[in-house]
This record gives structure tokens, sequence and C-alpha cells, in this order.
């Protein structure tokens, strides 16, 4: 089985806001990042869509799938929620409760909103409700969703993949061979 994650593409809004569950624009036409990535996922030799995009439904992921082609909308797919740090400036968070939530990020909930363990159950809930019958499954969706499926599927701490580097636009691939996850491609 294969499964191709792909995170949306650059968003309007200022860097340095936290925007994680928030609803923010896409920065260009979803139309035309949809043929950037289909010519990647060509030049790439992605195994092709059978059954339609999975996707996040914030407008930043589903805007480009719809603009793809036939679209499974999922709320698992959604990226943390950072409660009262959402539409915040990261520098202007209290950097008692940043060091809080970093010292223990899988349980940490300081700004109110979502777990990095409880995103990790909704995510785990959806990948294996969609990888049943083996065939390959393609979504748009978010950085924080990406690093914590691919850490889980891959064994790797969670610490350690949410440092990876992922662009927007980035595609994921991971396969599955003989019941072990394998990393084919990283921030492609």
């Amino acid at each position: 089985m294969d499964l191709i994650l792909i995170r949306h593409p650059a968003v309007n809004i200022d860097a340095g806001i936290c925007y994680g569950a928030t609803d923010v624009p896409l920065l260009c036409d979803a139309a035309e990042s949809a043929r950037i990535l289909g010519e990647r996922l060509l030049a790439l030799n992605v195994p092709p869509v059978k059954g339609g995009w999975h996707t996040s439904p914030l407008s930043r992921c589903r805007l480009l799938a719809e603009a793809i082609g036939h679209v499974h909308v999922d709320a698992r797919l959604q990226e943390l929620n950072f409660g009262s740090w959402e539409k915040r400036r990261w520098d202007g968070l209290d950097r008692a409760l940043l060091d809080t939530w970093a010292a223990d990020l899988d349980h940490s909930r300081a700004h109110g909103g979502e777990s990095v363990a409880q995103l990790a159950l909704r995510v785990s809930s959806w990948i294996d409700e969609i990888s049943r019958d083996g065939r390959p499954v393609h979504a748009i969706t978010h950085a924080g969703v990406i690093r914590v499926l691919t850490g889980q599927l891959l064994g790797v701490p969670r610490a350690n993949v949410i440092q990876w580097p992922l662009d927007f636009g980035a595609i994921v691939w991971l396969r599955r061979v003989r019941g072990e996850w394998l990393l084919v491609r990283w921030n492609a």
C-alpha cells in the first residue's frame, strides 16, 4: 500500500502567526497549485489516485483537493488545535506556557486546545480505517498531521519527527511492504 501525504500550499497570513485549526486562505490560486502538484506527482512516478483525495476540511487543503478531483473530507486530517494561541503571534505568547508545552509535547495542553497525543489518536483512527483495502491513498493535509502520522508509521519518536523540515506543498510518500512502513520520499 502506498500512502501519499501532501502538505497544503502556502497560506496568505503573516509569518509568525499560529494558525493550526484556524481556516486561513491560500496565498495562490488552488487551480494553479493543483496543476503544479499534478506535474510533480507525475515526475516522481507516484501511484495514481483511486477513489479520490482525502482532505482536511480547512480550505487551505480542501480547495486544492477539489481542484484536483473527487474528495473525501475528513476532520481527522485537520491540523492541531492550538486553543487560545490560534491567530496570535508565536513571539507574543507567554514564554512559560510555551516551555510547559515544549516540555511535554505529547500531553500538554498549555494553550487549552488539543494535545499532540489527541492529534495522534484521531490520525491513527483515520489511517486504520482507510488502509484496510490496500489501495494507494492520497491525502492533502497539514504539517502536524503528516509529521505525527509519519512518526507513528515508521516508529520514530514524535519529538524527533516534528523537527523534520516540511515545506508548503511538500510530498511525503510512504509504502507498506509485508506489514512494515517504509519512507519512499520526504519533503519532495
